[in-house]
This record gives structure tokens, sequence and C-alpha cells, in this order.
């Protein structure tokens, strides 16, 4: 059965006290917008030298249940492999002892599988298909329950105005409306608790070189960018550019093209290629690696954000950012939601074995 969020609360916080020389708790600085404490749980071999991380995160939209699932499997699954030296078996993805050993003494992996308790116990109680989180300041004193919260996974700092940033005719999913139900932007970026607490992840762990956000559901990895198609001859054509600004957003044209390095596109539909290897090799499941931009435009997302972050700022250590969208709904079946944990984790540990 799919986890309520003190079930999820415990499975970090159990993982943590069963596994304390591989695991730690962390308590991440800000409490949700109705006041619940967040855990994120760090996992692998303690080391005298920093090592490279990886963070993960899941539980953003409310509605999109299996996302904690996925991430605490993994950790168990890693955890529990590692202390008794013995591999893993996902259906036909296989990784052994040695492969489990070297990914824990080689990285570090923070994994972060509830960001929006407020808008899961929402979703779970009340209504399935709330995506936002519970925030109620913005709601203007309006009584229509849709003007309540903020989609955390529109409020981080990339391209946040999007009205200026985007050509008129583009048609990026996002608002700016409190009252809109799905994609609500909130009145600036990090408005909201639950983003400030990815960003201090990031902060915090700055030997962090790879993220990816769980979501549902399509059945694709994607990369990095999601505001327009992506190139690497012009890298004065970026969001940091604002003499670009009106012309974002729009497929195929010769107006604008998010500026990429050409190795680190490469490196990134590779690790989004490794990561459908290892789902296909569960049971057959065909999961697509494209660019953000290609399944629709966006601004403010969490796997763009991460990436922007250099770009804005090269002091700061570079961040490929991924989002998987699994499965074809959001909350199917357990008994399907089981078989897509096991495609999922395996795909997340040939992407974490594919790294570096």
């Amino acid at each position: 059965m799919y986890l309520n969020i003190n079930e999820v609360e415990s499975a970090v916080t159990s993982l943590a006290t069963a596994f304390p020389t591989t695991s730690q708790l962390v308590t991440l600085p800000e409490a949700s917008a109705e006041g619940r404490a967040c855990h994120a749980l760090k996992i692998g071999v303690p080391s005298a030298v920093p090592k490279d991380c990886v963070i993960m995160i899941g539980g953003v939209h409310a509605r999109e249940w299996g996302s904690c699932e996925i991430l605490i499997h993994l950790a168990a699954d890693l955890l529990e492999a590692y202390r008794d030296g013995t591999g893993l078996g996902y259906g036909g993805s296989t990784f052994t002892a040695d492969q489990v050993h070297s990914l824990l003494h080689r990285l570090d992996l923070v994994l972060f599988p509830l960001v929006n308790p407020d808008g899961r116990l929402f979703s779970q109680s009340v209504d399935a298909m709330w995506r936002k989180n519970r925030n109620r300041a913005y709601t203007g004193g309006s009584a229509n329950p849709d003007c309540i919260g903020v989609d955390i996974n529109r409020n981080y700092d990339f391209l946040f105005d999007f009205t200026t940033a985007f050509a008129p005719t583009a048609k990026p999913r996002v608002s700016t409306d409190p009252c809109d139900r799905y994609v609500y932007a909130g009145p600036a970026a990090f408005s909201e608790p639950e983003t400030r607490n990815v960003r201090w992840l990031l902060d915090e762990y700055r030997e962090t070189r790879w993220f990816v956000d769980v979501h549902s559901y399509s059945e694709d990895m994607l990369y990095n960018w999601g505001d327009d198609d992506n190139q690497s001859d012009d890298n004065t054509m970026t969001f940091l550019n604002a003499a670009f600004n009106g012309a974002r957003g729009l497929p195929a044209d010769d107006a604008y093209g998010e500026f990429i390095e050409k190795t680190d596109e490469d490196t990134a539909v590779l690790l989004a290629e490794r990561f459908c290897q290892g789902v296909n090799g569960v049971r057959g499941s065909v999961y697509k690696p494209l660019s953000g931009f290609h399944l629709y435009p966006t601004s403010g997302t969490s796997d763009d954000y991460v990436f922007a972050r250099h770009y804005a700022n090269p002091a700061l250590g570079k961040v490929l950012g991924f989002t998987v969208e699994w499965g074809t709904e959001f909350q199917p079946p357990w008994t399907e939601m089981e078989k897509i944990i096991l495609d999922v984790d395996a795909g997340l540990v040939q992407f974490c074995l594919s790294v570096g």
C-alpha cells in the first residue's frame, strides 16, 4: 500500500537508525507551509575526502504518490545490499555486490523523499488530484479552495518572470494566478519553504554534481533545458541575457535556443539513456530520454534551476538536472506501483553507476 506522510517520515528515520555507519538523517532547516518537519537521508560510506554527490527528491507534486516509495525503496535496497555484501536484482536488471560496494564508496546520495508533506496529506485524505502545497498566504481572502497553494516545481529561480522571458505565443505550463489549481508559481522565486529546503541541500552538499527530481507521469527521463530547444553554438543566447526576452519557448525556430555546452548535453543524454536502459531491463518498459522542453515548455523548475546556478555564478559547481516521469497515471493500483518501483530503482542504480 502507498505510504502516508507519517509512514514516509518513519521509514526515513528508521533507515538512519538501522544503518548508522552508512546513512545519516538530515533535518531540513524549514518546516513545511503547515508546520511539518522535513527530513532527508544521506547514504554512502564515510570518506576522509569529499565525494561527488547525487541529490534525489520526490513527493513534490502531491498527487504523484509513488515517488516517495521509489526513493525509500532505493535507499533500503542499497543499504541492505551493502551491509549484506550482496547484489541487487530488479527483474532482468541486476547489479553485482561489487557494483553496490563501488557505488557507496564512490558517491554520496542524498535522498529527500517527501518535499511536500502538506500536499500529500491533502491528496491522500481530501482531494486525490491535488498538486500544489497548502500555503494559504496568497488566497486574497477567496473562499475558492483552488486558491490555496503554490506549485513547488514552478517556484525555483529560473526564468521566474516567464511573462517577460517567453515569447507571447509560447505557452509554458505556469501561471501567475493564485487560483490556478495546478501551476501557480507563487509571488516570487523561493517564496515557499519547500523549495528553500531543496536549495539548502544544494548549498549544504557542495559536491553535488547530479540532481534527479522524481515525478509522474509519461515514462520519460528529462534533462536540461526546459525553456527552449538546446543549442551549443551561441553562448550569449542564455536565460541570463535579457536581450532575448520575448523570444523563448517556441520550438524549432531561429529566434532562440538555450545554450548548453556540447559536452554537458552529451553527458546528460548518455545518463538519461543509461537510466532508460536500466528501466527497460526489468520487464521491458520503454522510457524515453528527452530534453524537458520536448515534453512541454516550463520555467521555475528544479532541474533547470540546479543547472542554471553554475551559469549565474561560476563559483558554484556544475549540477546536471534530470526529472524522472514514471508510469502512465498518477496513482496506479498498488500491484502496478510495486512493479514501477522496481523499474525506476533499477534505472536510478544504473544512472548512479554511470556518473563520473
